[in-house]
């Protein structure tokens, strides 16, 4: 496997100029760490734009598709609504479940989220901004992303609550029958770019992006991805009129923001795969690089949002018959058009 990390490797180098007066914190270990510390800091901030952003689009464009206004007082168009919001439910406390498993249960949402911070490091913004650049990228962040299903299990499994468990259940059996359709278009991709590196991946879509070439994959990873997200009409997890918040429904105020937090951050790992995988990542003309990253996330997450705001939860069994009955084929059929009309 060969790995590069220009951005990490330009921090450290700049790090370790702006300290070359100081012998004793030239420890090459040591620079390594604030170079990462740095770059995560980048992440962190990037983010937590996106949520704060996000969360208020979702707000307003589910606002005016039932009639309503959405935030307005909070800032300007009720642009600091979030953050308002995410104050008053860190300032509350921490109730943890009187029958939750008082070790696991805390650790399973920092845990979960985590995993998307890693996966983060591995997927490229721009062709000079990615963490970790491997050449088995692809297949480390859908790894990464297969644990995901456990955890949620723990985390409902753990609760101590009855809607936890089988929140628990319904996740698990969601995201599981997912997971073979999601791996059969990612071997389509890779055997078209005949690479395992995102950015490589990206570089090969810049005559034609994949969206073009594979249609039925694009559509069967959307949906995949809608299910992985557990955004509606996938939402067992938090079905509302059934199991109130899910594994949720017990936990403290500040517990509560951390899932929002990851829901959201969730939402964006899932809009720059799409965009890497099947829409040329940052290529584009006249504009820099990150300009249309930018634009392309943010055009997939307001698909997301309307397709919140349009669509009803369907129930296990429908959701479970789309997986096995639709999207395994059309996954099958991918596989077979992309080899037979692309590969030689």
């Amino acid at each position: 496997m060969i790995i590069n990390s220009g951005v990490v490797g330009s921090y450290y180098s700049y790090i370790r100029g702006a300290l070359h007066s100081y012998p004793y914190l030239n420890d090459r270990w040591l620079l390594l760490l604030l170079a990462l510390i740095a770059f995560g800091i980048i992440i962190a901030v990037i983010v937590s734009l996106f949520t704060v952003l996000v969360g208020w689009l979702e707000r307003k464009v589910i606002a005016r598709a039932q009639s309503r206004r959405g935030p307005t007082y909070v800032g300007k168009f009720g642009l600091l609504q979030n953050i308002a919001d995410a104050i008053k439910l860190l300032s509350k406390e921490n109730i943890v479940p009187a029958m939750s498993d008082k070790r696991v249960f805390p650790l399973m949402l920092p845990a979960i989220y985590a995993v998307y911070l890693i996966a983060l490091a591995f997927i490229p913004m721009t062709g000079a901004f990615v963490g970790i650049d491997a050449s088995i990228a692809l297949i480390v962040v859908f790894m990464l992303l297969s644990f995901v299903p456990i955890m949620l299990f723990i985390a409902g499994w753990t609760s101590g609550n009855k809607f936890g468990s089988i929140s628990a259940q319904r996740s698990i059996v969601l995201l599981l029958s997912y997971e073979i359709p999601l791996i059969l278009v990612i071997a389509a991709i890779a055997m078209l770019s005949n690479t395992y590196s995102l950015t490589g991946i990206v570089s090969a879509q810049s005559h034609l992006w994949y969206i073009i070439m594979m249609p039925i994959g694009f559509i069967v990873f959307f949906i995949v991805m809608l299910a992985e997200l557990e955004r509606p009409p996938f939402d067992l997890r938090e079905a509302d009129s059934e199991l109130i918040a899910g594994w949720l429904t017990d936990v403290g105020a500040p517990y509560y923001a951390l899932a929002l937090f990851l829901d959201y951050t969730r939402m964006f790992v899932g809009s720059l795969l799409i965009a890497v995988l099947f829409l040329g990542g940052w290529s584009g003309p006249f504009l820099p690089p990150a300009v249309w990253m930018a634009i392309k996330v943010l055009l997939l997450t307001f698909l997301f949002i309307v397709i919140r705001a349009a669509t009803v939860r369907f129930r296990l069994d429908q959701t479970l018959r789309i997986g096995w009955v639709y999207l395994l084929p059309a996954s099958v059929i991918n596989l077979i058009i992309t080899f037979a009309l692309f590969v030689r």
